[in-house]
């Protein structure tokens, strides 16, 4: 290579990277841009020359001001070079994948009770509430949604937000007078709202609901106001606005059951696997739940905890039943006291949600679900719902797997786990098929790590602190829309960037990501909105 042409290419690459260029940019692009700017350099070296020569005719100005225009050239081409490149460079989120929803069907090898149950629980999940009057009792006084399905609705029953926000429509239901609060968009997540501190200053933690059912046609007499969530900010990141109120979206129940049937045995042998490696790169695993890495445990019994953000739910029934009564309102039997007892809002017994002892099996119906309380029927839903299936393997897909797993994202979203042995359900005495000694695909450890200071809300439940979360599970993630736990993105680009922050145990892994090519990172992307 001539000096001319390697101090180009060396200008070239120190500029990239003042403008956050990546490092290897594609060659044959650069070959035809730095040829472009030699000769635009040639040109200017015999401009230079040729002033040398008729110095006298033409004045020191006139000269000094054509060395100086081609060079301008030269500059503007060299930064065109950078520009072009970087631009090039940048691996794209493709968006939500398309096609039919890979998701929301039963498990497989379920019996037929097990499928009387499971629909019978779909059925409860789909069906609105209301305060009552209705065949759904008990909604309120304060809520969020009238409905399961709202939060838990794409791409299909049991998945997260959808692309258009229910909530706008159930502000105002049956003559309720709610304002939508800033931070429900239209095109923006489903919300729930926490407000970090009390206004004396101790810790809150807890969900303020949206709405209330004042003025609804079915609570006559009922007034009491909603919250006040002001300072508004970015409706659709929810940045910007209260400091005292964090976010947390939907989360996916699909392949719930499986997760359910992990005996801790395995979460905890996974956890100190590879456990040198993981140090190495600022992942840490240790049972006691306030370390990095650590499983979160039930304050009751001591078992590893693994539903919600931050794995605070030991099972889907607590899951099934605290959604019931923090989303909607409604009392059941793990926690049948209202959350706001205003005696003009209370118009149904308590417990709303109780066992049905009078309800007889219809026809000559063996199995008799209708006995059953809604958040029985829920986690019997829940529990026999199929995970999400992902879409068949590309050349792209396969390196992007491999490339997922060498920078070191699968020491926490963890390829597999796999279910207990001998897993009941509808029998104490004969084994699931569908649930026991099953590979579940979940790309997740269901360990809480800490994230750091970007992604941290404040908020201490269980074992994990202020600024741990679970490992999210990735298996759907090819057809969800919003990311990270307060749906602040639509971009799974920016939802793995956001990994990296102060004190965050992914630090090391995102600096190994961004030094993968180009080609190599738009494959990871590929590959998870393959699952």
């Amino acid at each position: 290579m001539s000096p001319i042409r390697e101090g180009i290419t060396l200008r070239a690459r120190t500029r990239s990277r003042r403008l956050g260029v990546p490092k290897k940019p594609h060659r044959a692009d650069l070959e035809v841009q730095i040829g472009k700017i030699q000769s635009r350099l040639t040109g200017a070296w015999c401009v230079f020359l040729r002033i040398r020569r008729h110095r006298v005719v033409m004045t020191r100005r006139d000269a000094a001001l054509k060395v100086f225009g081609a060079f301008v050239v030269i500059a503007f081409a060299m930064l065109s070079v950078c520009i072009s490149a970087g631009g090039a460079k940048k691996p794209v989120d493709p968006g939500v994948r398309g096609g039919a929803a890979g998701a929301g069907n039963p498990l497989s090898n379920l019996t037929a009770d097990e499928k009387t149950f499971f629909q019978d629980g779909f059925t409860r999940f789909i069906e609105l509430e209301v305060v009552q009057g209705g065949s759904n009792n008990g909604l309120g006084p304060r809520f969020n949604s009238n409905q399961c399905l709202a939060c838990h609705s794409h791409p299909a029953a049991g998945g997260s937000s959808p692309a258009q926000n229910p909530l706008i429509a159930v502000a105002k239901l049956n003559g309720a007078k709610n304002v939508v609060p800033w931070f429900i968009a239209p095109n923006g997540p489903v919300r729930e709202a926490r407000f970090k501190r009390n206004p004396d200053g101790t810790n809150d933690g807890g969900v303020h609901d949206l709405f209330v059912i004042t003025g609804r046609s079915d609570a006559m007499g009922c007034n009491i106001a909603q919250p006040d969530f002001r300072p508004a900010g970015n409706p659709l990141t929810g940045k910007g606005g209260n400091p005292n109120i964090i976010f947390r979206i939907p989360t996916p129940v699909f392949g719930a059951g499986l997760i359910e049937a992990i005996p801790d045995s395995v979460i905890l042998g996974n956890m100190q696997a590879n456990a040198s490696q993981k140090a190495q790169l600022g992942i840490y695993g240790h049972p006691n739940a306030h370390l990095s890495g650590a499983a979160n445990h039930s304050a009751n019994d001591g078992t590893i905890t693994r539903f919600g953000w931050k794995a605070q739910n030991k099972s889907l029934l607590l899951f099934a039943s605290e959604a019931y009564n923090v989303e909607m309102g409604i009392s059941n039997l793990l926690f049948p006291q209202e959350r706001d007892e205003t005696p003009a809002c209370l118009f149904t017994a308590t417990p709303n949600d109780a066992l049905n002892f009078t309800t007889a099996p219809t026809g000559a119906a063996t199995s008799n679900p209708a006995v059953i309380s809604d958040i029985e029927a829920f986690s019997n839903f829940m529990r026999m719902l199929a995970p999400p299936t992902p879409a068949p393997d590309t050349p792209s897909i396969v390196n992007g797997r491999a490339a997922f797993t060498k920078v070191g994202c699968a020491h926490c979203h963890t390829a597999s786990l796999t279910t207990g042995k001998m897993i009941a359900s509808g029998s104490s005495t004969v084994p699931s098929a569908a649930l026991s000694n099953q590979t579940a695909h979940l790309w997740s450890d269901l360990l809480v790590h800490h994230m750091g200071k970007g992604l941290a809300d404040g908020i201490t439940q269980g074992g994990a602190g202020p600024d741990e979360f679970r490992t999210a599970p990735l298996w759907g993630v090819g057809q969800r829309i919003f990311f990270l736990h307060d749906g602040r993105t639509t971009n799974l680009m920016e939802a793995i960037e956001d990994h990296q922050g102060p004190e965050s145990e992914a630090n090391r892994v995102i600096e190994r990501f961004r030094r993968l090519s180009t080609q190599d990172q738009q494959d990871i992307i590929n590959f998870l909105r393959s699952l």
